[in-house]
């Protein structure tokens, strides 16, 4: 188990929110709490070329294996700090198109925001919108003064989503456990 953070307060559990509740709403998206009936959709995402490129390949190959991403990622970090990454879905039809949340890893300092879409709905200003309420949540809700996000140094698009959400460029990191080099942005509050 990761040794607590001296430098930020523990975050406060939250576990009244139904998995089939909305945790957000904005004009056109709902973001809610992930779960196992999530499985297609996860399976779907994590094997898009985009997310495989500049995400990585999670091995996640069947229902099941989708299933235990669901488990021992979001689900594991709700009940761990509170909050994780959360389905993304059209408000019109329920559509799920992706996923956006705040994330707590033991190799960052601060909580990060992290959020992918599925192609089709790239492009349409859904990751900005969803990206938005969830910074203003993070503030508000767990009273976070700094947020990061990391992208490889090849992601133009996130980058750029990042700046224009107010994060800067603050340096390059190196990020285990592959000692991968990536562009860490910051936001403060």
């Amino acid at each position: 188990m990761a040794q607590q953070d001296t430098n930020h307060p523990p975050f406060e559990q939250r576990t009244t929110i139904s998995s089939v509740h909305p945790l957000l709403e904005t004009e056109r998206l709902i973001q809610r709490r992930f779960s196992l009936e999530d499985a297609p959709f996860i399976l779907e995402l994590l094997n898009d070329p985009g997310w495989v490129q500049f995400i990585g390949d999670f091995g996640v190959r069947t229902l099941d294996d989708a299933r235990s991403y669901i488990e021992t990622r979001p689900l594991a970090m709700y009940n761990r700090v509170g909050f994780g990454l959360y389905l993304v879905a059209l408000k019109e039809g329920n559509v799920p198109i992706g996923m956006c949340g705040l994330i707590k890893r033991d190799t960052l300092e601060d909580v990060d925001i992290g959020f992918a879409f599925l192609p089709t709905f790239r492009g349409k200003g859904y990751a900005y919108e969803a990206a938005s309420a969830m910074l203003e949540y993070g503030k508000q809700e767990f009273a976070l003064k700094r947020i990061v996000a990391i992208t490889t140094p090849d992601n133009v698009s996130s980058a750029r989503l990042l700046e224009k959400l107010g994060l800067r460029f603050e340096r390059m990191i190196i990020f285990p456990p592959e000692n991968e080099e990536l562009k860490l942005f910051a936001v403060e509050f």
